[in-house]
């Protein structure tokens, strides 16, 4: 199993909670952005930085994921690709996608776009907070537990 990280937005508080993942059960952790990223030093965790431009993150994440990988993102489109392959992407918040729920989240996400797109205020997310963090943290210790077995 490997862990994939869309870090680009990814909170700092999850890569941390990661990190410490990546070393306490010797999983593979790799941050994928179009930026330098700094990491731990340990044999366990990668920064992998990508060019610049739309989508470049997300498809080299989707070109590397397996099938039972762990694919943190917020971004729905690359969460629905990571489906395809087989692999489970997990939100920031904590929150699987799956299979049953992507086809709704596509479709309301593409509902926000249309709203914005002809002006109208749609606000954004909450803020994120100790509480997302501590989800996240159960979910993928939940994951992690499971997968072990």
């Amino acid at each position: 199993m490997h862990i994939w990280v869309d870090a680009d937005a990814c909170p700092g508080v999850i890569k941390d909670i990661l990190f410490r993942v990546a070393e306490r059960l010797q999983i593979e952790v790799t941050l994928v952005a179009n930026q330098l990223m700094r990491v731990p030093g340990s044999r366990f965790i990668r920064a992998l930085q990508v060019p610049s431009g739309p989508d470049v993150a997300d498809a080299e994440i989707v070109a590397r994921v397996h099938a039972g990988d762990i694919v943190v993102t917020g971004d729905i489109p690359l969460a629905a690709q990571v489906l395809d392959k087989g692999g489970l992407p997990l939100n920031p918040r904590g929150e699987w996608y799956t299979k049953d729920t992507i086809a709704q989240q596509l479709s309301m996400r593409a509902f926000m776009e249309e709203l914005r797109s002809g002006g109208v205020e749609t606000g954004g997310p909450a803020a994120f907070s100790q509480a997302d963090s501590r989800n996240f943290a159960n979910a993928l210790d939940r994951q992690l537990v499971k997968s072990r077995r």
